[in-house]
């Protein structure tokens, strides 16, 4: 039988139509392109990422797979981050009712480190590109889970007017086949956003990520030509050896920020595994 509850995603999307709206009562789109001129220059992604393999170091207080993070490991994030060897650029969530994070608290974090700064969200308006660039993020998320073929491409478009890069995220050969020939920064979530079970974090909290699938990772292969190439979600310092010879970067948060020993010791792990 046709299963016609809402994914995880669906839920999300719905809070995200609301965020934005509460957010252009706040600040106008006059507002954002006054922020815009004054907003500090961009720190290239593409160039950061290119060489040896390296991190996308992600913060966030708590997320819909597993529940909240270490708050001790969260505070600790951006100077481990940027102290780092293996972390090229840092990921920062910015939804607030999923993930506890706000466009402010990127434009903190990117006042304290010298890395590109990625805004990850959920974008639906290109409000939220011009927003990200005024709080000073160097790169934005765009899903093909998310955003069609067309607008992708548009939303690209504004990117790289604003001076920014995007990272496009996808799940399967669909969502691959819909990304504008513009793409230079091609990521692949293992996580199965459009399931609607395995997110335990949306009502309590868990060690176990139940929303993973590592299959995934192999349609590597099908990434378009020449494109860096980034692998999402599900990885550890023990896993890591998986992505390491076929993408330039994985993007990883909560098994560094749920780290019981501490962010820097899970960060030394990852330093082990990949520059051994």
């Amino acid at each position: 039988m046709f299963d016609s509850s809402p994914t995880i995603l669906d839920r999300i999307l719905a809070d995200v139509a609301e965020e934005v709206s509460t957010a252009k009562l706040r600040r106008s789109e006059a507002d954002l392109r006054g922020m815009v001129a004054d907003a500090p220059p961009v720190r290239p992604l593409p160039e950061a990422l290119e060489g040896s393999f390296g991190l996308i170091a992600e913060i966030k207080e708590c997320s819909p797979s597993v529940g909240a993070m270490r708050s001790e490991n969260v505070a600790d994030a951006p100077m481990a981050y940027e102290e780092s060897p293996v972390v090229k650029a840092l990921s920062i969530l910015t939804n607030e009712r999923h993930f506890g994070g706000s466009p402010e608290y990127l434009r903190t974090v990117r006042n304290h480190v010298s890395k590109p700064v990625l805004r990850k969200d959920f974008i639906i308006s290109e409000y939220q590109i011009r927003e990200a660039r005024a709080f000073g993020a160097d790169a934005i998320l765009l899903m093909a889970s998310v955003l069609d073929a067309s607008r992708l491409k548009g939303y690209h478009e504004l990117v790289l007017e604003l001076g920014m890069e995007a990272l496009f995220e996808v799940h399967d050969e669909i969502e691959i086949a819909a990304l504008p020939a513009t793409a230079r920064i091609v990521g692949i979530n293992s996580r199965k956003f459009k399931a609607r079970d395995g997110f335990v974090g949306a009502t309590g909290s868990s060690e176990k990520d139940f929303s993973i699938n590592l299959e995934a990772f192999d349609l590597v292969s099908r990434l378009p030509e020449g494109a860096i190439r980034i692998a999402e979600s599900g990885l550890s310092s023990g896993n890591i050896s998986v992505v390491r010879d076929r993408f330039h970067a994985a993007l990883v948060g909560t098994s560094l920020l749920r780290d019981p020993k501490g962010i820097r010791y899970g960060l030394a792990a990852f330093e082990e595994a990949i520059l051994s």
